[in-house]
C-alpha cells in the first residue's frame, strides 16, 4: 500500500475515531513505527488533522474543515507554499488574492510592498491591514460566515472592470478537467478575477487531487493555470492534464 492510500484511510478512520496514535497506526498497516509517524506529519503539516502527543485528531468530523478551523493550524507546508507564491508579487501590480488559507499566509508577507490588492477574503484584509501598504481593496456583499468571503452581483461587475497582473486563487479540490470549489458564489468570483489576469496562479496540496469531499463548481479549466505551487510531485499522468506551457512547482521532495 502507497503512502497516498494509507493517508486517505486514516483520513476516513479519523472521521470514526477522531484519534489514532502513530502505535496503532502502525500496527493497523503492518508498517515501522518511523513509517507511522512520516504519516502522521504528512497528514499534520499539510493542515489535514492536528498533532498531538502520540498521534493525531480530526479536525472536525467532516472532509472539508471549515476555513477559520484550518487557518489556525500552523503547517509549515502551506508556510513554504506561501513563500513560493510571494516570488511572484511585485511592486506597482494590482493582483488578486481569493480566499485560501495559504494564500492568507502570503498576504502576511506581503505587507508593506508597494501594490494594489484586491480580494473578498475577510481574513486576507485583516492580514493586509497590518501595515499602510499594500493598498486593499476587499470586495463587498453577503458575507459566507462558515467560508470567511463576501459575494455580490455588484462585486462580480466591478471585477469585470479591473485588469489584474496576477490573480492568485486556491481550490478545495483539483480534478483532470480543472479545479473546483465547494460554493457556487465562491466559483463564479474565480472565474471572473482570473478571466482578467494576465497570470493565474492556483496554490493546491496534493491531497486536493486526492479528495473525495463535494466540490461541484469548476472555477477554472486546467489549462488556463499558468502556474501551480503544490507540496509534493504530481505523477506524469495527470501533469498531462495542464497545458504544456503550466509551471508546475512543488515546495517539497517525494
Amino acid at each position: 500500500m502507497t503512502q497516498e492510500e494509507r493517508l486517505r484511510q486514516i483520513k476516513q478512520m479519523l472521521n470514526q475515531e477522531n484519534h489514532l496514535s502513530t502505535r496503532k497506526l502502525a500496527n493497523f498497516f503492518n508498517i515501522s513505527f518511523d513509517t507511522a509517524r512520516r504519516d502522521v506529519v504528512r497528514l499534520t503539516a499539510t493542515g489535514q488533522a492536528i498533532r498531538v502527543h502520540g498521534g493525531l485528531v480530526a479536525i472536525d468530523r467532516s472532509d472539508v474543515p471549515n476555513f477559520l478551523m484550518r487557518s489556525q493550524i500552523d503547517s509549515p507546508v502551506k508556510t513554504k507554499m506561501a513563500k513560493m507564491a510571494q516570488r511572484f508579487i511585485h511592486p506597482n501590480q494590482c493582483d488578486f488574492i481569493g480566499p485560501s488559507t495559504t494564500l492568507k499566509k502570503l498576504c502576511d508577507l506581503i505587507c508593506g510592498t508597494d501594490l494594489q490588492i484586491v480580494t473578498n477574503s475577510i481574513d486576507n484584509s485583516l492580514a493586509l491591514m497590518q501595515s499602510k501598504l499594500p493598498n486593499v481593496r476587499l470586495l463587498g456583499g453577503k458575507i459566507d460566515k462558515e467560508h470567511r468571503f463576501n459575494y455580490s452581483i455588484t462585486s462580480l461587475e466591478l471585477l469585470q472592470k479591473i485588469s489584474f497582473n496576477t490573480a492568485f486563487v486556491g481550490t478545495s479540490n483539483v480534478k483532470s478537467d480543472g479545479i473546483y470549489s465547494t460554493k457556487m458564489s465562491d466559483s463564479e468570483l474565480i472565474k471572473i478575477a482570473s478571466s482578467r489576469a494576465k497570470q493565474v496562479i492556483v496554490v493546491a496540496e496534493k491531497y486536493k487531487f486526492d479528495s473525495q469531499n463535494t466540490s461541484p463548481y469548476m472555477s477554472i479549466p486546467l489549462n488556463n493555470i499558468d502556474v501551480l505551487i503544490t507540496d509534493l510531485p504530481l505523477s506524469e499522468n495527470f501533469q498531462k492534464n495542464f497545458s504544456p506551457k503550466t509551471q508546475i512547482i512543488s515546495v517539497l521532495r517525494k
